[in-house]
């Protein structure tokens, strides 16, 4: 597993923007996703550290890709903060993310987050 890279699988251009150049100020390489089904395939050949997964993506769900994330032990330690506008979307799935966001979001939400899931990491 690369602990220093992280997947940004959200379908909203500026918002992957977003989140990739809070990701980066951390020091940490970042690949934005915007398909469900090649973030599967990324993350299965790369083994990100962390993921940052919107619920509402093209071709597979974010709930999908978590839970599919969460039933392979060799994927189940990667850290995973859902970000979503739909809060009905978090039934079934909360408990499986390491946190959870709803959008619209401010850029001290999303570092304060971050560094809460680096920390994690760490220890």
């Amino acid at each position: 597993m690369n602990h220093n890279l992280a997947f940004i699988i959200e379908d909203d251009s500026d918002l992957a923007a977003i989140f990739a150049f809070i990701l980066t100020e951390k020091g940490l390489e970042t690949e934005i996703i915007s398909d469900g089904r090649m973030a599967i395939e990324k993350i299965e050949s790369r083994l990100p550290g962390l993921i940052m997964l919107d619920i509402h993506l093209p071709h597979v769900s974010g709930a999908s890709i978590l839970t599919q994330i969460r039933a392979q032990p060799r994927l189940a330690s990667i850290k995973v903060l859902v970000v979503t506008a739909d809060p009905t979307s978090m039934n079934g799935i909360e408990e499986l993310a390491d946190l959870t966001l709803l959008k619209p979001v401010s850029y001290t939400q999303i570092n304060d987050l971050i560094d809460r899931l680096i920390q994690k990491t760490a220890s």
